[in-house]
């Protein structure tokens, strides 16, 4: 436990660290890799050079700041990198480490202001804070084991099947190289793939929403190319398009992740998603039809047209079910989409639109897209009378701030 001396002078920095803390976060990075540069096999390099995990990582220490008399509140950010952490492969090992380059970049970044007091203080609140991470993070390494068909750390799997889904989405259908049994799953949960490339110095790790419904004997990942290889998100999922085929061995970790449907209640629930956004969506949906079919749910996908809209079928396949209805949005439909009524709706998804189609307050919303377009869905929900609880999103990559007052964001490794 910390005193209340050390408590009073963590607070007295949450000034400093919302004006630096992202210059703190990036000489963080510069050090750790430049001592630890092993640790590049685990981090994301993508997330690393367009600097979402330095915002991440800021929003994170801001927070544990806030709230370092009350660490409680914090605790669902600390199971959600939990997740994330698990499912990369961070060790009780890698703790010390990062504790001691963030106290480098903390001293290095202030200066004289960080006094010998001031480093000291947060020296003890980082081993409070990572404790609880150690212990929270155990837990799930003891779940991912033990579990029926669970493994601990990376798992071989032969690609059994490479399915184009559009233009720009490609599923992958995992088995187990050993033939055994796989865990099951959450509806909304991932699971991340180690991608050994040739030509890359280093491993790169990436997490891809599993988008089937969990009971299988296989994995499904649908795969979105992003932007050419230049674009450093591009790098993993152009490989997997290019180069990867059917027969071919990933190693990947047992599913993992808290954005999950909550299969226990009853109550209606709206499934909406923007472009590969749709990937943890349509795993909902097949397991709601599946387990709960008389739970009504709406399921709403929009994109720019047919041409990159993945897993149509299996929808439309669904939705002879009575309590299903579907709808879909195109920003720029084709001549072919107009022709053979490949749509719903031209245009997005507007706050107008929801209000008359949806019984907002009543029902129980989970969304994921682009940043644009989750932005413009949780203002139009909270404006609409949406209750917090029932409000429910995932991103790829490091949690965004919908809100640009919140301050306590997942950081995505």
């Amino acid at each position: 436990m910390l005193n209340q001396q050390t408590i009073s002078i963590i607070k007295s920095t949450v000034p400093v660290l919302e004006q630096h803390g992202e210059a703190i976060t990036t000489r963080f990075y510069q050090l750790l890799f430049g001592n630890h540069p092993e640790l590049l096999n685990i981090f994301n390099h993508a997330n690393q050079k367009q600097g979402r995990q330095q915002k991440a990582l800021a929003s994170a220490v801001y927070a544990a700041a806030v709230y370092i008399d009350n660490l409680e509140a914090i605790i669902p950010a600390v199971k959600q990198i939990g997740h994330k952490h698990r499912s990369l492969g961070i060790k009780p090992e890698h703790y010390p480490i990062v504790g001691e380059h963030l106290l480098l970049a903390i001293k290095d970044v202030l200066g004289e202001a960080a006094t010998d007091e001031i480093i000291d203080a947060w020296g003890q609140a980082y081993g409070v804070i990572a404790d609880a991470f150690i212990g929270v993070e155990a837990e799930m390494y003891e779940a991912a084991a033990s579990g029926v068909g669970g493994w601990d750390g990376f798992r071989e799997f032969v690609v059994d099947k490479k399915v184009k889904e559009s233009d720009v989405i490609t599923s992958f259908y995992l088995k187990p190289v050993d033939g055994k049994e796989i865990a099951s799953f959450l509806p909304g949960q991932y699971i991340s793939v180690k991608m050994e490339m040739e030509g890359e110095e280093y491993t790169h790790i990436r997490q891809y929403s599993l988008s089937d419904a969990s009971g299988q004997d296989y994995y499904r990942i649908s795969v979105k190319r992003e932007g050419g290889t230049v674009n450093p998100d591009g790098k993993v999922s152009n490989y997997l398009h290019d180069q990867v085929k059917a027969g071919d061995v990933l190693k990947i970790s047992a599913p993992a992740g808290d954005f999950v449907l909550d299969t226990i209640r009853n109550t209606p629930i709206v499934l909406l998603s923007g472009g590969v956004g749709l990937t943890p969506m349509m795993s909902m949906l097949k397991t709601v039809v599946s387990t709960q079919p008389d739970r009504r749910v709406t399921f709403i996908h929009a994109c720019e047209n047919g041409n990159v809209h993945a897993l149509r079928e299996e929808v439309e396949a669904l939705s002879v079910h009575e309590n299903l209805k579907s709808f879909v949005f195109y920003a720029a439909p084709t001549d072919d989409d107009r022709s053979n009524n490949r749509f719903d709706v031209e245009g997005y998804v507007t706050q107008a639109w929801l209000e008359k189609n949806l019984a907002v307050k009543e029902a129980e919303f989970y969304f994921c897209g682009p940043l644009p377009f989750m932005k413009a869905i949780n203002q139009s929900l909270k404006a609409l009378g949406a209750s917090d609880d029932h409000i429910h999103f995932e991103f790829f990559g490091p949690k965004g701030d919908l809100e640009e007052q919140a301050k306590i964001e997942a950081v995505r490794v």
